[in-house]
């Protein structure tokens, strides 16, 4: 193994926040409970999942035992999704969620939306830390009745760790190979009707070379990352059913922005701040509400200085401190009634102001509000405990869009051991600024007489349970389906727009597949995971597969963690299949069909007590070359065109300490 550098091991104590957890109480490494959440907010992702909605959930100890640093590599590990980093932790991902592209896919944190309204294409993985998570979830297939636009094919929602009533927390610290640096930490606890989470955590690294094929030219040749995070939750409880949520955080960060040429400095500085507040009622069963306000700010200063060609002083285009950044504010309101048997009532409405500038790549008008109704009717255990059904409708309102979105789903146990579910409606995407508003002669131009998208979901689930000695093996089957009108997509064939320009397409584009899971436990020792997703994702009639969205992938772990010793081991590998992409100047071609291989080891010194944890994680064990976002081309030093991809991470040794208190 190349360049291992094993620098500085330090940690620092720091601190993290909640979106409370579910249904029953589960002790935490440090020995605290964590107080279960309450909120029909919090529960939402849980309550839909009752109702047939497919939810997949990430835990913090498969974040630790995995090593991961951001939280598109602990999203890595979720069957049906497709997610892969363009250059390492911190970056921008290309997401396939059952078919999906990247921006049908929304992102939340705690419940507040984070998605770029400016660009629906830019994930907002480049300040998420894999060290605040609690857990994640994640919902599959069309869920825009209650989260709206972009959600057309499933929400990402990232949990921060939960509340205690005991004191405890954690510090944490790594370096890597890479030159990489990770500190972390979090501590929580209670005084009387008081509860807080505060955390922190500092991440950064030289990186590595991001592209496969760099010209001369380029002189900054490695992708680095500093990032830091700090923020806190507080509860109070006016009374046992009557309680006040406040949470805020702050990022920084400073990351690299690279070009295959040319490139001298390139650079993003992020400024984001995340903060909401929320009245929760749980006293009744006949009524129960959330009142919740947030405010996100995301702001970036950019920096781009190239090399000139031939040989001469570099060429400021960008100088420091270029602005493009968005702040997006709101508030929402939902109320569960339960006036009679059998019937209850979800009423809510949603409100969301958006505005945002780009003085990199211009964009005309970038202020939007969106006002939104919901209205969503269940069956209770009154009628079946076995059997369940919810059926709603969203009206949601923006400038001259107008849109009604329905959906129904249901979920009925046949035994113990087998059951069937299943998800269908209509979901929505709003153009962005970009698509709406571009007017930068170097880029596609905006058409601000886009129409949103629709598209028609279908998810239908089988699944069940087999016990197994000390153990069981869960499987599940599902089949998916997404047929979309008037989706937004480039068009190059306008002479009044030589560079291109936004169109909705004319034809349905059409999403089909299917995937395969099954996850075992076996002797309270073990654990088994493994999945297949097929995905046909078309245009029309068209036998082509679109760009970017892999036909087969596959993943599979073993861990081993036994309740009585103080180690554990853990193996994963993640196989992608045919994935295409057509370079300008090139013909299409398959960048895909390639497996990689990650490692790890963990080992708690003080035996039983499992307050100090060493751990060793390799990703990418193999060595595996491989591309990430398609294939590329830029014009070459010495003219015409090279080819060039985004690199996924080289073999990289990780080393952790943790200690819990």
């Amino acid at each position: 193994m190349n360049d291992i550098i094993l620098s500085r091991l330090a940690f620092a104590a720091v601190l993290s926040f909640t979106a409370t957890l579910a249904q029953a109480e589960t002790s935490d490494d440090a020995g605290g409970i964590v107080v279960i959440g309450k909120s029909l907010e919090e529960l939402l992702p849980q309550q839909l999942s009752r109702y047939g909605s497919d939810i997949e959930t990430v835990t913090d100890k498969q974040v630790r035992d995995g090593g991961y640093v951001d939280v598109a590599r602990a999203l890595q590990t979720v069957p049906g999704l497709y997610i892969m980093p363009g250059s390492g932790p911190f970056s921008y991902v290309d997401i396939s969620l059952q078919g999906s592209r990247t921006q049908d896919v929304l992102w939340t944190a705690d419940g507040i939306r984070l998605n770029n309204r400016l660009y629906g294409s830019t994930s907002p993985n480049d300040t998420l830390p894999a060290s605040m998570i609690e857990r994640i979830e994640v919902l599959k297939g069309g869920e825009s009745l209650f989260y709206g636009t972009q959600a057309a094919a499933g929400v990402i929602n990232v949990v921060t760790r939960g509340f205690t009533d005991a004191f405890n927390g954690q510090v944490n610290g790594s370096v890597d190979s890479r030159s990489g640096v990770n500190l972390d930490g979090y501590a929580r606890g209670s005084i009387g009707d008081h509860k807080f989470v505060v955390y922190a955590s500092r991440n950064q690294a030289e990186g590595y070379r991001p592209y496969s094929v760099m010209q001369p030219s380029a002189t900054d040749r490695k992708r680095g990352y500093r990032l830091w995070s700090v923020g806190g939750k507080y509860q109070f409880d006016f009374t046992p059913d009557l309680r006040l949520n406040l949470q805020y955080q702050h990022t920084e960060a400073k990351l690299d922005n690279l070009s295959a040429s040319r490139v001298n400095t390139s650079r993003n500085d992020r400024n984001e701040e995340i903060a909401s507040a929320r009245l929760d009622y749980t006293g009744s069963d006949t009524i129960q509400f959330f009142l919740k306000g947030y405010f996100h700010d995301w702001k970036t200063a950019y920096v781009q200085i190239l090399n000139p060609i031939p040989a001469g002083p570099p060429i400021v285009v960008y100088p420091a401190g270029t602005f493009w950044g968005y702040q997006d504010y709101g508030g929402s309101a939902v109320v569960k009634l339960h006036p009679h048997r059998g019937l209850e009532y979800l009423i809510g409405y949603d409100f969301q102001n958006f505005n945002g500038r780009d003085d990199v790549l211009l964009i005309g008008k970038t202020s939007e509000q969106v006002h939104a109704g919901i209205l969503q009717v269940r069956t209770t255990d009154e009628i079946s405990d076995r059997g369940r059904i919810a059926a709603g409708a969203r009206y949601n309102e923006s400038g001259g869009a107008k849109k009604t979105i329905w959906n129904v789903s249901g979920r009925f146990d046949i035994s113990d051991t087998l059951y069937v579910e299943g998800i269908g409606g209509t979901s929505f995407i709003l153009p962005d600024a970009s698509s709406l508003y571009g007017i930068d002669p170097c880029c596609e131009i905006g058409n601000p007489n886009l129409r949103p998208e629709q598209s028609l979901n279908i998810n239908l689930t089988v699944g069940g349970v087999f016990p197994l000695a000390g153990g069981a093996l869960y499987w599940k089957t599902t089949y998916f389906q997404r047929r979309i009108t008037n989706l937004i997509d480039t068009y190059y064939g306008d002479p009044a727009f030589p560079n291109g320009t936004f169109i909705n397409v004319d034809t349905r584009v059409k999403v089909r597949g299917a995937e395969f899971q099954i996850d075992a436990t076996l002797a309270q020792t073990w654990h088994i995971n493994a999945s297949y997703t097929y995905t046909r994702a078309r245009d029309g009639d068209s036998t082509t597969q679109r760009d970017r969205t892999p036909r087969q992938y596959a993943k599979g772990a073993i861990a081993y963690a036994p309740e009585d010793l103080p180690f554990g081991a853990n193996v994963a590998v993640n196989w992608v299949g045919d994935a295409y992409s057509s370079p300008f100047g090139f013909p299409r071609q398959n960048y895909g069909n390639y497996a990689t291989l990650d490692i790890g080891a963990h080992l708690y010194v003080d035996g039983a007590a499992r307050r100090h944890r060493f751990g060793v994680n390799v990703e990418n064990a193999t060595g595996k070359e491989y591309a990430t976002r398609g294939l590329g081309s830029a014009p070459a030093d010495a003219g015409g065109r090279f080819l060039y991809f985004l690199r996924g991470v080289p073999r990289t040794l990780r080393v952790s300490y943790g200690l819990s208190f």
